[in-house]
């Protein structure tokens, strides 16, 4: 397939496509896996279940006391507020640049950990307001930041394997932050272990944060608008003509009047509402459903890890084959199947395959729908149009830990959270169907 350039095509052989491709000297890669480095930090999000589990124990054997409810607020909290912030987080790194927004998530997200730190039973307030809100702004500041810069370093059709591999760092966190969490638990304790990782996430969040630059404006432009298929491209191939095919349906007004938005952000929510239920309550539930006999859940919360990074890696590959809606489809009724089984787990084979599953499904999310907005509606704003519709996430992040804490502590079990999940990605997959790219996409 023949690519045209930006600026005056017919004088120059294409130097600026050849540098996409390369990443630029490799700078490409050294943006994409710093900000992998960096997600593997911010992922202490998706490791809460192990903090969580030590809060509910009793006072005398370590824990705050608390209900499992209780121990989901702070989790909650940051999940609504990463969501909230991903908005003007997106805004800032398209304004002022990736590194700006990656710093100061790094540094409330170090804090916030710390702040968190000095709570206790009776005494939530410092772990809602430093992990919740602190922490919580830190992750959607540092998250926005990195995969918009990755992406701009390289051509189309690689945009979803870049978002893979940089949004595989969220997900596979857990594969050492839980055991390094429940080291840490044992010897400090809750409030030491907050400090400990806190004042270490700094230091190495900051490090990375200076690495996370957009490239060059012929790169990015390349990148953006000159590197598309011939369809995409305007007769006249003028510079003038490629920017502008490539920002008209970026402008997040537009995005949101379209009718592919909306499907998209009700997919979107009720993918993370399943995920992110057993995401946050993986530890305590199977403690639950083995009657208290496996009280390794942490080792399942690392393992789900590494599904959780491997489905953001190959989603992100297969789609830039088979298409973004197509592996979303896919995903969405593998994980609502799995749903349908999870009540009758009870052994340690059975967990680690269905925590796998559900890790995979909802990691594959994660790659899918910000390549499908890049897709859909240009890479020019992408910051702030995928933060948009990144509050989907947050609306099912919350929602879906809730759900299932008031569930399992009403009931004694989470079987009525796993059918209604199961529902939700059955209807998310059935819209898939009629999903379909905005005409403005492709230059109209």
């Amino acid at each position: 397939m023949k690519h045209r350039t930006v600026g005056h095509a017919h004088h120059q052989p294409a130097p600026e496509a050849a540098a996409v491709d390369a990443g630029y000297g490799n700078k490409g890669w050294i943006v994409a896996f710093s900000g992998l480095g960096l997600n593997l930090a911010l992922g202490v999000l998706y490791s809460w279940s192990v903090f969580a589990k030590q809060m509910t124990e009793a006072i005398d054997l370590g824990g705050w006391g608390l209900t499992k409810t209780e121990a989901s607020l702070p989790y909650m909290l940051a999940i609504g507020v990463f969501a909230l912030m991903m908005v003007p987080a997106g805004r800032l790194q398209d304004r002022l640049g990736p590194r700006v927004a990656a710093t100061a998530g790094a540094v409330l997200t170090g804090a916030g950990m710390v702040v968190s730190s000095f709570a206790g039973p009776g005494n939530m307030l410092p772990v809602l307001l430093g992990f919740g809100l602190m922490a919580g702004s830190g992750f959607g500041l540092g998250y926005a930041a990195a995969t918009p810069a990755a992406i701009k370093w390289f051509p189309s059709e690689k945009k979803g394997l870049i978002t893979g591999i940089v949004v595989s760092g969220f997900g596979l966190a857990p594969l050492y932050i839980a055991p390094l969490g429940k080291h840490l638990l044992d010897a400090y304790g809750v409030g030491g272990a907050f400090r400990i990782l806190g004042v270490a996430f700094t230091v190495v969040t900051l490090l990375l944060a200076r690495m996370i630059v957009n490239p060059p404006l012929a790169v990015a432009a390349v990148a953006v608008g000159g590197i598309a298929p011939a369809s995409q491209i305007p007769a006249q191939g003028s510079t003038r003509g490629a920017s502008q095919s490539s920002s008209q349906g970026s402008v997040w007004r537009e995005m949101i009047a379209s009718r592919a938005f909306t499907l998209l952000y009700i997919e979107y929510t009720f993918a993370a509402l399943a995920g992110l239920m057993i995401i946050g309550h993986l530890a305590r539930i199977i403690a639950v459903q083995t009657g208290g006999l496996v009280q390794t859940g942490f080792m399942f919360v690392a393992s789900m890890a590494v599904f959780n990074a491997a489905g953001r890696l190959l989603a992100g590959l297969l789609s830039d084959k088979f298409g973004r809606i197509r592996t979303l489809a896919v995903v969405l009724l593998s994980q609502a199947c799995v749903m349908l089984v999870f009540p009758g787990l009870d052994g340690m084979a059975g967990f680690f395959v269905g925590s796998g599953v559900v890790g995979f499904s909802y990691g594959a999310c994660l790659a899918l729908f910000p390549a499908t907005v890049a897709d859909f509606w240009g890479a020019k704003n992408f910051g702030l149009n995928y933060g948009i519709l990144f509050t989907a996430w947050g609306v099912g992040g919350m929602f879906g830990p809730l759900l299932a804490g008031r569930i399992a502590d009403a009931t004694g079990s989470y079987q009525l959270a796993y059918y209604i999940a199961a529902g939700l990605l059955v209807g998310a997959a059935a819209l898939t169907t009629v999903t379909k790219r905005p005409p403005l996409s492709a230059g109209g």
